[in-house]
This record gives C-alpha cells, sequence and structure tokens, in this order.
C-alpha cells in the first residue's frame, strides 16, 4: 500500500525553474525558444514602463510564483503578469495577478492543450485574475484577450492592431508587431 504526500509550497521554493503546483503534484514547465521568449519579454517591458509612468502595479516576469488557494491549485507561474498586491519580498506573490499573459510554446497546440489551456484560464478567474492573454505567434489571432466578465469569448487581435488589457491595466496598450523580433 503506497500513499501519496501531496507536495506544499514550501516544496515549490526548492524546484529550480519553472513550475506549478496542481493537484498537489508539483508540475515543472519546459523551457522555451526564441519567438515565445522575446514575446513574454516585450509584454513584460511594456507593462513596467506602464507601471513606472503610472507609479501603480508591478510588472512581473517569467518564473514568477502567485500562491492561490482554489480546491486542486495552490499557483501559478505566467509568462508575464501585472500585479497590484502587496509586496512580500523575497517570497511568492499572494493571491492572483490582475493581468496574466500565457505566450504558447511548441507544445501549447492541439486539442489536449486547447482544453489545458481553457482549464488554466477558468483557474485564473476563480483566483481573481481580471484579464488573461492566450498570445499565439503562429496564428493569424495573435492576441486573444480573455475577461473574468466573459471568460469564454474573446476580444482577438492581430498583426498590425493594438491590444490591450482592460480593465486590469487602465490605459495600457501594446502594438501587436512588437511581440516579433524585427529581422
Amino acid at each position: 500500500m503506497s500513499t501519496k504526500v501531496e507536495a506544499t509550497i514550501e516544496d515549490l521554493y526548492k524546484v529550480e525553474g519553472k513550475a506549478e503546483l496542481v493537484n498537489g503534484e508539483i508540475i515543472l514547465m519546459s523551457p522555451t525558444g526564441i519567438l515565445p521568449s522575446y514575446a513574454a519579454g516585450e509584454i513584460f517591458s511594456s507593462l513596467r514602463e506602464y507601471s513606472k509612468r503610472q507609479k501603480y502595479g508591478r510588472a512581473v516576469t517569467d518564473s514568477a510564483v502567485f500562491v492561490v488557494n482554489l480546491p486542486h491549485r495552490r499557483s501559478f507561474s505566467p509568462d508575464a503578469a501585472f500585479y497590484v498586491g502587496e509586496a512580500t519580498g523575497m517570497k511568492f506573490f499572494p493571491g492572483a495577478p490582475v493581468f496574466a499573459v500565457e505566450v504558447r510554446s511548441e507544445n501549447d497546440y492541439g486539442p489536449r492543450a486547447e482544453r489545458e489551456m481553457a482549464k488554466k484560464r477558468a483557474d485564473y478567474f476563480a483566483a481573481g485574475t481580471l484579464v488573461v492573454w492566450d498570445v499565439d505567434l503562429l496564428s493569424e489571432d495573435v492576441v486573444q484577450v480573455y475577461r473574468a466578465t466573459d471568460p469564454v469569448a474573446a476580444k482577438v487581435y492581430h498583426r498590425g492592431e493594438i491590444a490591450e488589457a482592460e480593465p486590469a491595466v487602465p490605459g495600457w496598450t501594446m502594438a501587436v508587431d512588437d511581440l516579433f523580433p524585427t529581422e
């Protein structure tokens, strides 16, 4: 007879690399390639400039952990985020970001991946996130903006358009073209 021991947030502090705590297990997240990394970095940079200019909130980079208290999920680690809660020094962020960005990597395609992404968006909204971006650099629908007020219907932005994250990041916008490196 074996007994499974559920992982804790304390266990997550010991993990090297990006991970989330879901269903009592630490889920390691694979590193990303050039395009997803570039896009996440550009989103973070734009949010950081907004935060400095507005003196409001915090732009958050990849690999940061947000601790939540859902029945089956204890943390998120988005590719970029915006947070307006309390500062915790060296500890993980308490609570969900108001805005979370998930940039698709090469393994984030197909029916199973779509179901997983939809479940994760639902978790974000259940935890208090207001807006989630699903960034797909291989699609014409580059940025899909989901909101807690209508979590199923996305507002879609294409290259040549300006995306937003209202109401989570008031007045902030970003050109979709900036998600792609200039060659």
